[in-house]
């Protein structure tokens, strides 16, 4: 079994990713790693791993561990996955797992040094739900694709949270306006070359809390909106001129609503409703990248990948302060 070390007891590990990689057929949580040794001793214990240490160099000196997983403040993914690269352990970290596309060559660097494999965790691009969208485009299913149309909204005001911290990465693009720029890269495996967007900031926080952005990938317009502070939403749309898909539920699918893809003819008399019981896309993940790591043929987002994305997210925010479009 492929041994994973968590690092930090964070939430997002403990009710998402910690469970779904203990319900993997291929891996196994061996263990915890906390400043506070309790509280590794109690997520360690909640979860059958057999160690726990009190501080993380402590875990990554270990060898009763192959991989970390990283769900630290944004503000410190690179540091610590530079770090777990040098110990020889893999890594999956979570998004946004750098806060500018330049600190990615870091990573890019310690992984090849280092002969490890580093990943940005995006689930999505593990869900069927996606893999079947991108396979009605690239049959054709609706024509000549022309517009991508999405949403990411949730609200969350507590000062207390990391997205509300500028200090530990906080905002609303490094949270969720990475979700439509991956799946839309994802899908269509096509680049923007250009965009335009506004954003708006909290004037508490300082960090951004919508963005409006407009996205030319040549043949194509991705057009979306994410916040912080509006009422939850999720929507994404392929337009084409034979028809459109809309992914249901496209990030959050097994909080959200149901795992499913519609497909809808030209003139809206016909639609296809493909449905995906219980996908449980963080599963998924944790079972490819430990294939991956272990040198098996398999479809991870890799350095490369993740630092295209990052460079839209760093032409948003320049686009914002600006009119006109921005290369990027």
């Amino acid at each position: 079994m492929f041994r994973f070390g968590i690092l930090s007891t964070a939430k997002i590990g403990r009710d998402l990713v910690v469970p779904a990689i203990q319900d993997a057929e291929n891996c196994v949580v061996s263990a915890v790693a906390s400043r506070d040794l309790a509280k590794a001793r109690a997520m360690a214990d909640r979860f059958s791993a057999p160690h726990a240490f009190g501080s993380y160099e402590e875990m990554l000196a270990s060898d009763t561990i192959d991989a970390v997983y990283i769900p630290l403040p944004t503000s410190q993914h690179v540091e610590w996955t530079i770090k777990a690269a040098n110990a020889g352990k893999h890594v999956l970290c979570e998004k946004p797992i750098a806060l500018r596309a330049s600190e990615i060559d870091a990573l890019i660097a310690a992984r090849d040094r280092n002969k490890v494999l580093i990943a940005e965790a995006f689930m999505v691009t593990y869900s069927p739900v996606w893999r079947k969208a991108r396979s009605l485009l690239a049959e054709g299913a609706i024509g000549r694709l022309r517009h991508v149309q999405g949403a990411f909204t949730y609200f969350n005001r507590d000062p207390g949270n990391m997205r509300n911290i500028p200090a530990l990465g906080g905002g609303g693009l490094p949270d969720i306006g990475v979700y439509p720029t991956i799946t839309t890269r994802f899908v269509t495996a096509k680049e923007p070359v250009r965009v335009q967007a506004s954003t708006d900031r909290d004037p508490e926080f300082g960090t951004d809390i919508y963005s409006s952005v407009r996205a030319d990938f040549g043949d194509f317009e991705l057009s979306f909106y994410i916040s912080t502070q509006l009422a939850a939403r999720q929507v994404m749309v392929f337009h084409g001129d034979k028809g459109f898909i809309e992914v249901k539920s496209p990030f959050n699918a097994d909080r959200y609503g149901r795992e499913e893809v519609e497909l809808t003819n030209q003139n809206h008399a016909q639609s296809q409703l493909f449905r995906f019981q219980d996908a449980r896309q963080y599963k998924l993940q944790a079972e490819a990248f430990a294939r991956a790591a272990k040198g098996e043929a398999e479809e991870v987002v890799t350095l490369e990948n993740s630092r295209l994305n990052q460079k839209l997210i760093d032409a948003i925010y320049r686009a914002s302060d600006k009119d006109g479009w921005e290369k990027i």
